[in-house]
């Protein structure tokens, strides 16, 4: 699994406009955000599709993998990243 190019990137620019309205993640590279100073969300590619990575919190916590290559995973991913940030 690799880290996600910007051709994949390109596939979830709805979803990281998404992101960046939320209050409090900083977008320090393309689809890559963190959290106060703390590495919170990316994203990889590979055969099976595109997947996030996202942090526990504000505290950091071990990482969790969602698969957002459907829309179904996409809004889980927001629903986590608001419950975690408390936004």
């Amino acid at each position: 699994m690799r880290h996600a190019r910007d051709q994949d990137l390109d596939r979830l620019e709805a979803l990281l406009a998404s992101l960046r309205a939320i209050p409090g993640l900083t977008e320090k590279k393309r689809g890559v955000f963190y959290l106060k100073r703390r590495s919170f969300l990316h994203f990889h590619e590979d055969p099976m599709g595109l997947f996030a990575d996202i942090g526990g919190g504000p505290d950091g916590g071990p990482f969790e993998r969602i698969d957002v290559t459907e829309a179904a995973g996409r809004a889980q991913l927001l629903a986590a990243v608001r419950t975690r940030v408390g936004a």
